[in-house]
């Protein structure tokens, strides 16, 4: 692969997407970088040739606009980064229908709306297509348990994704379906074991690894395939 490597990655203000970025520009990729608030993107903007644009992924319209803006662009990686986790109380009890709908919408629909619209601008043969998903959408893990409703939206997006996939005519691009580990982010927590570099650095060499392999895989940073 050639150092004109491009890539589109969603959700990159803070964070894992900040960390993907970081590394993809260390090696040398052109990279697009997508923020849901402009005033936050100082650190992408330190980084020489990222370009930045504005999206909220839950915005169809801004979805609209964003894919105008990025028409006849070919992309070799689009990761879809942006998440979040939900309420604090996530009993099934508590949670209410707007917060429910909330978080199913950023985890597990928009990501897919934006794959749907955006999949055909990657490079043939050799194109990945990743979201960043978690060990805790696996249905088979027992932990987390305090966080039911950010498993059971990461679990919808596993599905979803296999879903579209399916859906693709021949040849269809490789998927990633990407666990980051437990790491020190917002979401994280200072306790996690993982340093957002560390982290990044894993996810990217999976990225190239996989590339041109084809097929769907559920893997974390270090490349180890996770349960469905």
């Amino acid at each position: 692969m050639t150092s004109t490597r491009t890539a589109l990655i969603i959700g990159a203000s803070r964070g894992l997407g900040l960390g993907v970025v970081k590394q993809l520009h260390h090696d040398g990729w052109q990279i697009t970088a997508t923020v849901r608030d402009p005033s936050r993107a100082d650190a992408l903007r330190a980084l020489p040739g990222v370009h930045i644009e504005t999206l909220d992924i839950d915005d169809g319209q801004a979805l609209m606009a964003l894919i105008k803006r990025l028409q006849g662009q070919t992309f070799d990686l689009l990761l879809i980064n942006a998440g979040i986790s939900g309420p604090v109380n996530q009993s099934a009890s508590a949670v209410t229908c707007e917060e429910l709908g909330q978080l199913f919408m950023t985890n597990a629909l928009a990501p897919i709306r934006l794959a749907e619209r955006l999949v055909g601008q990657l490079r043939p043969d050799t194109g990945v297509l990743a979201f960043m998903s978690s060990v805790l959408g696996s249905v088979c893990n027992p932990e987390g348990n305090t966080l039911a409703l950010y498993k059971a939206s990461k679990a919808a997006l596993n599905s979803m994704t296999n879903s579209f996939i399916c859906s693709l005519a021949e040849p269809r691009p490789t998927v990633l379906s990407l666990h980051p580990g437990w790491v020190k982010t917002e979401m994280g927590g200072d306790n996690a074991p993982v340093e957002i570099v560390d982290s990044c650095k894993g996810l990217v060499q999976q990225i190239e690894q996989f590339a041109g392999r084809g097929g769907h895989h559920f893997i974390d940073y270090k490349g180890q395939t996770i349960p469905w």
